[in-house]
């Protein structure tokens, strides 16, 4: 097949939907299929890919490190025609989806998508006051609007495909959950110096024998680390040889370093900023439990990183996490923020758990291997380019996507 990927996101900024789209492009392009990329150009990547179209585009600020694309309609028209796609494969809703269903509706291409945002949960952070002056309401009005006009979805959750099975959303659109998945290569099968990880520790302060309690993601209200940071803020003064790192960047990241330095707390809670998505995976080394307060999720990227590491997580109790963490076989899901720290300092004291609970991670982990999200994905081509354009038996696309396990 020839596929196209529309993406609002692409290397070398590191997200969630970034590492679904490289991955994807990766392993059907090992398949045998020919994938194309349409995206932004962040201008940080001067690197040629004949494979990969990239559109004038600007930051959309907001705090954020998305980008606004120019509608180059003629350009990807003549990109999408040269290249005879067969399927385009949407993972965005904003304005390279809109071209995207352009494109498809102009040359009769069947055009889905793939659900990665709750943005019900994510709009409040990004405008200020906007929970005070817009309703969720409107934003389900916008969100089914954007959605509306795709051929079919894949949901990577069961949070994600009952909120648009929701009669306020589009139940009608054909829909079928295949989860996220990793690519062991950077976890499983690269090879790690300890010289390089006692390096990174040395760099941020941490002592051998310390341990370590790791977040990775967007250092955003969205994700609620300010209210992560209240619980380790309480797990490095219960425990004297604790360090809580957080790798990443975003609009908290200023007030949450103001907020360790006024508790006088820098040599205990330490920010990387922005680390390069080739080199993230080091720093799951040099961790012993992985910790997230989000409750926004779809279903997390970095959970599986952390997994693939054989780190215990501690998350709080969210429908997207349900697959993924097991209460007392991997980690923990809690009711509460003030439970996160509470199993913490469980944990860290535990090295009989520690092991147990990584090593199950690792288990878990391999239920989501990017050979069956592979063959999901493909089969889920096949069948939408068959139907296409006419109605779809959900039922039996669901039913042959769960029988590739």
């Amino acid at each position: 097949m020839n596929i196209a990927l529309f993406s609002d996101s692409y290397i070398p900024t590191k997200s969630g939907i970034v590492t679904v789209v490289v991955q994807l492009k990766k392993v059907l392009m090992d398949m045998g299929h020919n994938v194309f990329v349409v995206t932004v150009d962040t201008k940080k990547d001067n690197e040629k890919d004949d494979y990969v179209l990239k559109l004038k585009s600007v930051p959309l600020g907001l705090g954020t490190d998305q980008f606004i694309s120019f509608p180059e309609k003629k350009k990807v028209l003549k990109f999408i025609r040269d290249n005879n796609i067969d399927i385009i494969h949407c993972h965005t809703e904003f304005f390279i989806a809109h071209m995207a269903k352009i494109v498809g509706k102009k040359f009769n291409i069947p055009t889905i998508v793939t659900t990665h945002t709750m943005w019900e949960d994510f709009y409040k952070h990004y405008l200020p006051g906007a929970k005070y002056f817009i309703p969720v309401s409107m934003i389900r009005k916008l969100t089914k609007r954007l959605y509306k006009k795709f051929y079919a979805m894949i949901n990577v959750s069961s949070k994600a495909r009952n909120y648009f099975k929701e009669s306020f959303m589009l139940p009608n659109i054909p829909s079928a959950i295949i989860p996220n998945a990793i690519d062991t290569s950077l976890f499983l099968h690269k090879e790690v110096k300890d010289e390089d990880l006692k390096k990174i520790k040395q760099n941020l302060g941490i002592n051998l024998d310390d341990k370590v309690i790791l977040f990775v993601g967007r250092i955003g209200e969205e994700k609620r680390v300010l209210e992560l940071l209240d619980e380790c803020i309480k797990i490095v003064n219960k425990n004297e040889n604790v360090k809580s790192v957080f790798v990443g960047d975003g609009p908290a990241f200023h007030q949450m370093t103001q907020v360790v330095k006024q508790k006088k707390l820098t040599e205990k809670i330490l920010f990387t900023g922005f680390v390069k998505w080739t080199e993230v995976y080091l720093y799951y080394r040099i961790a012993d439990v992985f910790v997230t307060a989000s409750m926004s999720e779809m279903h997390s990227m970095t959970i599986l990183e952390a997994m693939l590491s054989k780190l215990p997580i501690v998350a709080r109790d969210d429908l997207s996490f349900h697959d993924t963490i097991f209460n007392e076989k991997n980690g923990y899901l809690c009711k509460t923020d003030n439970e996160i720290s509470e199993k913490v300092c469980e944990l860290i004291l535990d090295e009989n758990k520690l092991k147990k609970f990584g090593d199950n991670s690792l288990k878990i982990a391999n239920n989501f291997s990017m050979e069956t999200y592979a063959k999901k994905t493909v089969h889920f081509y096949e069948y939408i380019i068959e139907h296409y354009p006419n109605s779809i038996d959900e039922n039996d696309l669901r039913e042959k996507i769960e029988k590739l396990n």
